[in-house]
């Protein structure tokens, strides 16, 4: 236990002693309370407590005695009886935790006394003591929803009655406008005893009383150190799953955003639910994965809310890191559950998955042991604990009930150090906490800031243990993966060094990479391997190689199923795709969504059809949707047949005997799923198989598929092909004597800006080695400018290693657009100007 908690637990101790929990009826007898204790002075008291503490002795609830009247005044319960005996006879004493017909009864007597004093009362004993609260509204409890209804003022029915018929109108349907027992029986298969319809009732006419708003702010600011401390030290939930009643209750409060609960009672309510054990969060979120759009989508808004309220009023730098902050923790933490919730409550498919390829045991893990640095390069993916309780992934998710990208907080992945954030994700992830360990919140620029530093740990590992390999055998150390290769020859040069690199020493794929071209001078400081890959994808993908087939319409490429090609090729294209994640290089490649699903173990389904083969995708979808006799109409059977790229026709049955099996209205949808199956999975199964071998040979051991979405991964690989010039320009840094306000700058500036989208990516082809932008746009490229003579007939040049443009002052801008237009038209190769 740390001190912080042991000082609140002695705290709560003396306030026992010396003010007691405010139960007229406490039978403790170290509480103050209880009609036995004698009463201490504060220094016995203090000295008692202490004694308390270290025989771990019994706690009480604290019943709040101080009320609040209809003025805003506090007074005493005793008091308030004093000075007006009518709350003598009806002062609700005995209510020990509220129902729907309770809260009805107090309202009725409130509105009639004229004074609400009697329900601030209970409200503030129920809701401050977690015995009380989880006892109430509980399901098995008889609750009118009549006598609720009646209770309720004029005004508000008629607004009721009129939301209720303009639903009607527009046919909208959703858990919350359920009548009671019809919500319940939704709720039912989360196994949770509240009446959640009963609590939303009685919330939404709480909260329409301002003089109740004190008093639940102050109740959970009671409660929830209470039920944090149960939590942490008692088990309480494991003793009593309704515990979890607490949390449930207190989140169905829509006002939990506003300003009176962001200061103290959210934070405090955050830090308690992130001590409930996985699967009391686990039914959390099976709980409300069954809410609509508006209540889910409200609950993570209060608690993104809260993350970025503390972010905006607190200062973070290198010694006070977000990651110590707790409230951010702990609302992180909630707003996961919020977040997987959204995934089970949209369409998810958790069947469709590939097989994990087998690793067998090599010695590099042996050799990470004897340098003490197992931790940093331990084997196999992360497990997300709360993810392995559900037993559903985000990559699992087809379309969420709200998008990925809402539950992205800006503020935080403004403040977060990625470079410590990555060390507590790698190494200390049992004593500090990682946003990593939440990818969902992070942005993929944070994110792809966390995948850096692990591929570059990762090089620099593999130079010291190639160090200590040319001690021991005497050899000249090679700290990079060297690809020397011709121009002419580059495909069968790559092909031939990688794939004995891949048999004979795998993990040298995880060396930083450099290139040299045969009879060039270029020197690879990044640029010469960024001209590579283009060079090599150019060649793979070349229609008349045959190993892709491409889609005019689309203009995507797909594997061809009748590919001649060894598996050899596509092994070299996965292993590329893997280098240019791992050294950080943008490839302008043009594959449709699937293969990036089935790279992070999703298999091809027939909804990925729409953007790889959507011509067939809609055939299908009018087979499922057509109302007339399917099988006399369409005469089709099971089995199917296309033309290979060779035009050579393919006949495949979907099921044994399929040319015998006609499709029916009744296994249209097999039928449709058994194609989709063949066409994406089935058909390329060998080309694929081999493509992700070589992908997972560079990146088996990266954090890539778990902090990664199959869309961002394509985002990762190829880039945004959004150019947005006017932040390049903004970004962009001068050397050699130029500034932003030379002439020959600003003369450069408008002649970029009027080029086409074409002649723009030249541009940036030219001076940084690719026309794509990287992740998070162009203002995330640092290009420079700098001088490189007087006015001169030479041409611009550029090291593309550095995104450096060496730019002459020439005398006119018509003659730097010639220049310009000449040079980024005709460049190509190092050391050729």
């Amino acid at each position: 236990m740390n001190r912080a908690t042991a000082k609140l637990l002695i705290e709560r101790y003396f306030r026992q002693l010396t003010e007691g929990c405010g139960n007229g009826n406490c039978t403790n007898e170290f509480c103050a309370s209880c009609c036995d204790f004698q009463p201490l002075d504060n220094n016995s008291a203090a000295a008692k407590a202490l004694e308390l503490f270290k025989i771990n002795a019994k706690l009480c609830d604290y019943h709040p005695s101080i009320t609040a009247s209809a003025d805003g005044s506090t007074q005493e319960d005793s008091k308030m009886s004093d000075k007006d005996p009518g709350f003598t006879k009806e002062d609700f004493s005995e209510v020990h935790h509220l129902t729907e017909n309770t809260v009805c009864t107090i309202l009725s007597f409130c509105e009639e006394e004229g004074d609400y004093s009697a329900l601030v009362r209970v409200i503030g004993r129920v809701f401050s003591n977690a015995e009380a609260l989880m006892k109430s509204f509980r399901k098995d409890e008889s609750n009118s929803t009549d006598n609720l209804e009646s209770c309720k003022p004029a005004d508000m029915k008629k607004d009721e009655k009129q939301s209720e018929r303009s639903s009607e109108k527009t046919g909208a349907s959703s858990a919350a406008s359920l009548p009671g027992e019809a919500l319940n029986e939704v709720f039912d298969a989360c196994e949770v005893t509240v009446d959640i319809g009963a609590v939303r009732r009685v919330y939404d006419r709480l909260l329409s009383i301002d003089q109740l708003q004190g008093a639940l702010v102050n109740a959970l600011i009671y409660l929830t150190p209470n039920v944090e401390l149960d939590l942490e030290y008692l088990d309480v939930y494991e003793t009593n799953p309704d515990y979890l009643n607490i949390f449930i209750i207190v989140m169905e409060n829509s006002n939990l955003h506003s300003p009176e609960y962001l200061e103290v009672a959210l934070p405090q309510f955050c830090k308690a639910m992130s001590k409930l054990p996985v699967t009391a969060l686990a039914r959390l979120t099976k709980l409300w994965s069954k809410y609509d759009l508006p209540h889910i989508r409200r609950m993570m808004e209060t608690f993104q809310q809260l993350i970025t309220f503390t972010v905006v009023s607190n200062e973070y730098d290198g010694e006070n890191l977000v990651n110590d902050d707790e409230t951010v923790v702990a609302a992180t933490q909630c707003l996961q559950v919020v977040f997987f919730a959204s995934i089970l409550g949209g369409d998810v498919d958790i069947e469709h998955n590939e097989e994990d390829e087998e690793d067998s045991d090599s010695d590099e893990l042996t050799l990470h042991e004897l340098l003490g640095e197992e931790r940093l390069y331990k084997k196999g993916p992360r497990i997300n604990p709360l993810e392995k309780e559900l037993g559903v992934r985000p990559m699992d998710s087809i379309k969420p009930l709200i998008p990925f990208e809402d539950f992205i907080n800006e503020s935080l992945n403004d403040v977060i150090e990625m470079d410590k954030d990555f060390t507590f994700f790698k190494v200390n992830a049992e004593t500090k906490f990682s946003f990593q360990t939440c990818p969902f919140i992070l942005s993929v620029i944070t994110k792809n800031q966390g995948l850096y530093y692990d591929n570059r740990i990762r090089m620099y590992s593999e130079r010291r243990l190639t160090a200590l390999f040319s001690m021991v055998q005497g050899q000249q150390p090679n700290p990079y993966l060297k690809l020397k290769v011709r121009r002419d020859h580059i495909i069968d040069d790559a092909l031939v060094r990688l794939e004995m690199i891949s048999m004979e020493n795998p993990s040298d794929l995880k060396k930083q990479l450099y290139v040299e071209f045969e009879g060039e001078q270029g020197v690879d400081e990044g640029g010469v391997s960024k001209e590579f890959f283009q060079l090599v994808l150019e060649e793979i993908f070349n229609p008349d190689i045959g190993m892709f087939t491409y889609d005019n319409d689309t203009k995507l490429f797909w594997f061809n199923s009748s590919s001649l090609e060894t598996e050899a090729q596509y092994t070299l294209i996965g292993i590329v795709l893997g280098l240019a994640i791992y050294n950080n290089c943008i490839l302008d490649v043009h594959f449709p969504m699937v293969v990036y699903r089935k790279l992070m173990g999703k298999k091809g389904t027939y909804l990925d059809l729409s953007d790889s083969h959507p011509v067939l995708y809609q055939s299908l979808k009018g087979v499922l949707e057509y109302m007339g006799n399917v099988e006399e109409d369409m005469m089709m059977t099971f089995q199917i047949s296309h033309t290979d790229l060779f035009g050579n026709p393919v006949i495949y049955d979907l099921k044994e005997q399929g040319d015998q099996i006609p499709v029916t209205k009744e296994n249209r949808q097999e039928f449709v799923d058994l194609y989709a199956d063949y066409i994406l999975n089935k058909s390329v199964e060998r080309q694929f198989k081999a493509f992700k071998k070589g992908f997972l040979m560079v990146t088996n051991e990266s954090p890539l598929k778990y902090l990664f979405r199959p869309e961002e991964v394509e985002l990762l690989i190829c880039g945004s092909r959004n150019l947005d010039f006017e932040a390049l320009e903004k970004t962009t840094e001068y050397d050699g004597g130029y500034s932003k306000d030379s002439q020959i700058i600003k003369d450069f500036w408008e002649v970029v800006h009027s080029f086409g989208e074409e002649q723009k990516r030249l541009f940036l082809q030219f001076t940084t080695g690719t026309d794509r932008a990287p992740v998070g746009g162009l203002g995330k490229l640092k290009m420079i400018i700098a001088k490189n003579g007087s006015d001169t007939d030479r041409l611009p040049t550029s090291h593309t290693c550095f995104n450096a443009l060496l730019l002459p002052e020439y005398s006119s801008k018509e003659k730097l657009r010639e220049r310009l237009l000449k040079a980024i038209t005709y460049a190509k190769g190092f050391g050729m100007l």
